[in-house]
């Protein structure tokens, strides 16, 4: 059936067009009487506005794009929660891509929501993105972009982020504090920010507690940041080469069940002889055995802040005012359970 219109509803009520559509915003200069037919009659017809004639006429889609490298993932899927909560709130739709952490993908993807004309754009970066032409054409075309997570310093927008080498320290630190001679880090790709970050940080504690920094004890995820294969991959390299090491900060939470998953299985004794912090606070840190001590990353949160950034500079755009971009840092806590002393 063909959708019913505003002028469909103005012929049966001999009323006119502007009338009708007065009525169904509530207009006070529309008797309540004629309001209450123009509902009524739309209701039955089963009537809905036309967005795109409306999103024509304010200038506005009412929707925003999301970039980011996985969706079936446990930060993500409570980044994407937080941001559809608070776009709702304001009637806004959020198209999801996944960029699969490919630049390419991700690339296209940032012209297809262009091309769509969405108001503004949110993104974790994939971690190929290495050139950030794609995303400085987004800000010279007066688009609002926001970043959050996995960011690129050189971009200039908004980013909502944690202090990863803080909370890297932080983890670092409650391994040595628990009695951690010999610490080793299974660490993310070489170009995300974040993964960058939290190397930084775990070098920093072991540095100033006077501890040897050794490249040799520092292993990276060949396959994925959060590959449950890598983590077990890299344990039984480190169980070979470096038997002697009894504390690992790990990435990603799922590296670390990966982890465990190996040292379980060559009877390693998880606190006892090898202590393991991970990063993320993901379900699954809670329920494996035993459970992982990590640092909890406010996704949710953090969702819901990006969202609101955006739309606040939505809205100054609209009213013509210059976009100040704005470093937001969110806090992060270390979660104590099973995996360390």
């Amino acid at each position: 059936m063909k959708p019913v219109t505003l002028k469909e509803i103005a012929d049966k009520l001999n009323i006119s067009v502007t009338t009708v559509s007065k009525a169904l915003k509530d207009y006070p200069d529309v008797s309540p009487k004629t309001k209450a037919l123009v509902k009524e009659l739309a209701a039955t017809l089963n009537y809905t506005p036309n967005s795109f004639a409306v999103n024509l006429r304010t200038k506005e889609s009412k929707t925003i794009g999301l970039v980011i490298p996985e969706v079936v993932h446990h930060f993500f899927s409570n980044v994407i929660k937080g941001i559809i909560s608070e776009a709702e709130k304001v009637g806004y739709l959020v198209i999801i891509l996944q960029s699969n952490e490919s630049y390419e993908l991700e690339k296209k993807q940032i012209e297809l929501l262009m091309s769509h004309r969405v108001d503004g754009i949110l993104i974790s970066l994939a971690n190929g993105t290495a050139d950030f032409k794609h995303l400085n054409a987004v800000i010279n075309q007066d688009k609002p972009l926001v970043m959050f997570d996995k960011i690129a310093k050189l971009v200039k927008c908004s980013k909502i982020i944690i202090d990863d080498q803080k909370a890297a320290y932080m983890a670092t630190q409650h391994l040595i504090d628990t009695g951690c001679k010999r610490i080793a880090h299974f660490r993310g790709p070489l170009l995300p920010q974040n993964s960058i970050d939290r190397f930084l940080g775990y070098k920093k504690a072991l540095l100033d507690n006077g501890m040897e920094y050794d490249p040799s004890l520092v292993y990276l995820n060949d396959c994925d940041e959060n590959s449950f294969d890598d983590g077990k991959m890299n344990a039984a390299k480190l169980y070979k080469e470096h038997n002697d090491v009894d504390g690992i900060f790990i990435n990603t939470d799922l590296v670390a069940i990966g982890a465990i998953s190996e040292f379980n299985r060559l009877g390693v004794k998880i606190p006892d002889e090898i202590s393991i912090v991970g990063f993320s606070n993901w379900f699954m840190s809670s329920v494996i055995s035993p459970t992982i001590t990590t640092i909890d990353q406010p996704g949710y949160t953090m969702g819901q802040i990006a969202f609101n950034q955006l739309y606040k500079e939505i809205k100054d755009i609209k009213n013509s005012l210059t976009i100040t971009p704005e470093i937001i840092q969110l806090e992060t806590a270390l979660i104590k359970r099973e995996s360390t002393k």
